[in-house]
This record gives structure tokens, C-alpha cells and sequence, in this order.
């Protein structure tokens, strides 16, 4: 009974980690969007043309109604248009570009009464995209500071067996650190192989949101110590409703907390647990004392980087889709990063000295320019939440070994095929087999 409670709590929380990353259901009307070049890139001043198609069981739906828009990611479209598809298909022209950046093709179809929508998106000289944040004078010794006062903080770490979650090869652990500004705590769950030796150690860090988690038990029993943690100073183990309840309480948009003061901004502690939760790792008498690498997608995209950045015992990192990226990009008339701080409704409420001071000490942008160790990424052209203009802006800057795996068609999702090539890329770098 009590592995069955486990087993159905796992799944909770796996469901739960994976709702910003998951694959778009499959529904009976698929709308395509495609731009003309294969590879969706373009030279600027080049045009593209988006071809669309409304397809039910793989066939052509005709006398479809469409809707469709065309203009930069996450701005005022340039062109609309109403039109009836008699063949279920047509091309569009999309325009150009004069600047380096993405161009989306919105569509949305009503077939019987229903609504259908999907994005195709064109990048023009990606590569070519710089950042608009700025960098602080002081932002290096800003984060060494921080990490100083955190080293002065003993770990006083707290690890508790979880018989239900270990498997015959893994002991599994939920794991409790003493973090900056020492009365908060990081919490995760601690996955160490059973059999006696010395093992490579993986961070995970998480994306945006508040759940439980189950622990990388999968890659520990590869033969490695994998550590899975939260950010937000509470267990990571308890009933999956806690967590819907301080999501939509006091943990609600918890980005924003404190941005008006670089000191007491929220992520500060977040960063600085990331570095604390290596602390640990590198303490362990399993570990190698060699081998460190930290992996994450979204906001652990973000947090993956800005880790590595911050601690020269991380040895690589892979990163899906990081956030935080050139988030002041809307205040230059283009698209920024989740959280979107400086557009919608955000704007009028952010768009202060202060708050815009402060962001540019937690860009990814700036962590970036700081890497030394080789990284792996990927993302695609279609996300909304992470705009790959801000991704690129924070990839374009990085002057260390990197590889880009691009899913052009994706969102703020992965295929199976991404996971599996960051993964085996993961293992390569711990010379342990797939």
C-alpha cells in the first residue's frame, strides 16, 4: 500500500514538473505553419512565404475559415487576414526582415465550430542577435559577495531515507540545506547509487513553478549522484495540494518579490541555493571530486547557465530553453524573456529605475558572458514563453565550447529526440554509457 502511494504521488509530481514542457495534445484538426526554407532561417531582407495547411486524418480539410497575423515574436502583428481555404491549403507571404530576429505566422482555423490555432516561425540572422540588457560594473563582485556570506553559512544538512522511493541499485533521499541569508533552506531530493564507490555528480534545477518532485532516479541508476532541487524554502515531498495552494497564495507570482531592490530580489536566494545545493554535492564521500555538471529546461535553463556561471566546480551543463533571457528586450521595442517583466500588464508596474537596475544583476544574458565550461542547448523557433530572440541574445554572447540543438518547430516543449541527445551528451561527459 505504501509503494502504491508512492508510485501514484510520483506521477502527481512528474505530471506537475512537466505542464510547462509537455508536447501539445494531439486533436483530431492539425493546423500546419511552415516557412519555405527548410532549416526556417533566412538572411535579413529575405523573403518567406508560410505555407499553411488544415488537415483532419492526414487529409486536407476544405472550404476550412482561417484567420491568420504575421510580425516579430510577441509583437503588434503587421499583417492580418481573413480567408476560406477551398483546398484546404494555401501560401501566404510573410515579408522580411531589416534586423536579425523572428518573424511568426499565427493561425487560427474554425472547423465545426471550433477553434484551432498554431504558429510557424522564420529567424532572420539569429545568430546575429545582441543583447539589450546592460551589464553592471560591479556585477562580478556584486555575486562574489553574495557567495562569500554564503560560505560563511554552515550546510547543516538534513538527510532523511525514503525506503519507497529507493530502487535495488539507488538510495533515494529527501536532502534539506541551510541557505543564504541563513534562516531559509533549499530542499531536494537526493538520488545516490548503492554500490560502494566514487560516482560524478548531476544538479537538476528546476523550472518555473511550485510542485513536489520525484527525484532523477533514472539517470542515478546510470551511475551517478543526481540531486533534484526546489527553490522556494519549502520540502519537496509533501501532498501535491500544499503546493497548489501556495501557488496560488503566497508564493503567487513570486518573480516579481522584491524586484525594486538587487539585495532582497527573490532570485538572489534562488541563485545562491543552486550554488549551496553544489556545496553539498562536492561534500559527499561518493562523489569523484572532479566530475559536476547541472541541467534544467526553462527557468532551470536559466538557473543551469547562471550555476555554472557562478561556480567553477560545475565542469558542462545542458540547458532546454533558458529564461531570464534579455528580459529588458521589450523596452527595445522586441521580444524579452520570461517573465515578461516589461510588457502587458507587467509594464506599467515594472518599468521603474529600480526594478530594471536590479534585473540586469539576474539576466542570464550576464551569467552567460561569464562561462568557461562547454554547454549543450536547445529550443525551438515557436516558443511563446521563452521568445528564442531572448535566447539567442544570451547563446550569441557565450564564448565557451557550445552546441545549439534546434527543434524549429517546437514550443516551450521538447520532442523526445532533444531529451535523449541532452542526456547521452550528459553521459558522454561522465564517460558513462547511455
Amino acid at each position: 500500500m505504501r509503494k502504491l502511494a508512492f508510485l501514484l504521488i510520483n506521477t502527481i509530481s512528474l505530471a506537475l514538473s512537466m505542464q510547462l514542457v509537455a508536447q501539445p495534445v494531439e486533436q483530431i484538426i492539425k493546423i500546419v505553419v511552415a516557412p519555405d526554407h527548410s532549416n526556417w532561417t533566412y538572411k535579413t531582407g529575405e523573403n518567406v512565404k508560410f505555407a499553411i495547411a488544415i488537415l483532419k486524418d492526414g487529409n486536407p480539410v476544405t472550404d476550412a475559415d482561417i484567420r491568420y497575423e504575421i510580425g516579430p515574436e510577441k509583437m503588434t502583428p503587421v499583417k492580418k487576414d481573413a480567408v476560406r481555404l477551398p483546398t484546404g491549403r494555401i501560401t501566404v507571404d510573410g515579408g522580411t526582415m531589416k534586423s536579425p530576429g523572428f518573424l511568426r505566422c499565427t493561425v487560427t482555423a474554425t472547423v465545426n465550430g471550433k477553434e484551432y490555432k498554431r504558429a510557424g516561425t522564420a529567424g532572420f540572422d539569429p545568430e546575429q542577435i545582441q543583447p539589450t540588457v546592460t551589464l553592471p560594473a560591479d556585477f562580478t563582485s556584486f555575486w562574489d559577495s553574495a557567495k562569500a556570506s554564503l560560505a560563511a553559512i554552515p550546510m547543516d544538512a538534513r538527510m532523511m531515507l525514503m525506503p519507497e522511493r529507493c530502487t535495488e541499485t539507488v538510495d533515494v533521499y529527501h536532502l534539506s540545506l541551510q541557505n543564504f541569508p541563513g534562516t531559509s533552506r533549499v530542499y531536494g531530493i537526493l538520488c545516490i547509487p548503492k554500490k560502494p564507490g566514487k560516482y560524478p555528480a548531476l544538479l537538476r534545477v528546476p523550472g518555473a513553478g511550485i510542485r513536489p518532485y520525484a527525484g532523477n532516479i533514472s539517470m542515478a541508476e546510470k551511475g551517478m549522484i543526481t540531486l533534484e532541487i526546489g527553490i522556494h524554502g519549502i520540502p519537496v515531498n509533501l501532498d501535491p495540494i500544499v503546493y497548489t495552494n501556495l501557488a496560488s497564495g503566497s508564493l503567487n507570482n513570486y518573480q516579481n518579490f522584491n524586484m525594486d531592490d538587487r539585495n532582497r530580489f527573490y532570485y538572489k536566494r534562488v541563485y545562491l541555493g543552486c550554488v549551496r545545493a553544489n556545496d553539498f554535492l562536492v561534500s559527499l564521500p561518493q562523489y569523484d571530486g572532479s566530475t559536476l555538471g547541472v541541467t534544467g529546461g526553462s527557468q532551470g535553463g536559466a538557473l543551469s547557465i547562471i550555476t555554472a556561471a557562478l561556480d567553477p566546480r560545475v565542469k558542462f551543463l545542458a540547458a532546454f530553453y533558458p529564461a531570464l533571457s534579455d528580459v529588458t528586450g521589450y523596452l527595445h521595442g522586441r521580444a524579452g524573456g520570461w517573465p515578461h517583466y516589461f510588457t502587458g500588464s507587467n509594464f506599467e508596474f515594472n518599468n521603474k529605475k529600480d526594478k530594471i537596475n536590479t534585473v540586469c544583476y539576474y539576466d542570464v544574458v550576464n551569467f552567460s558572458k561569464m562561462l568557461k565550461v562547454p554547454g549543450i542547448y536547445s529550443w525551438g523557433f515557436n516558443d511563446e514563453t521563452c521568445p528564442p530572440t531572448s535566447m539567442y541574445a544570451s547563446y550569441n554572447v557565450i564564448t565557451a565550447p557550445k552546441s545549439l540543438y534546434l527543434a524549429p518547430e517546437t514550443g516551450h516543449w521538447t520532442f523526445p529526440e532533444q531529451q535523449e541527445l541532452l542526456n547521452n551528451w550528459l553521459l558522454e561527459k561522465m564517460n558513462l554509457k547511455p
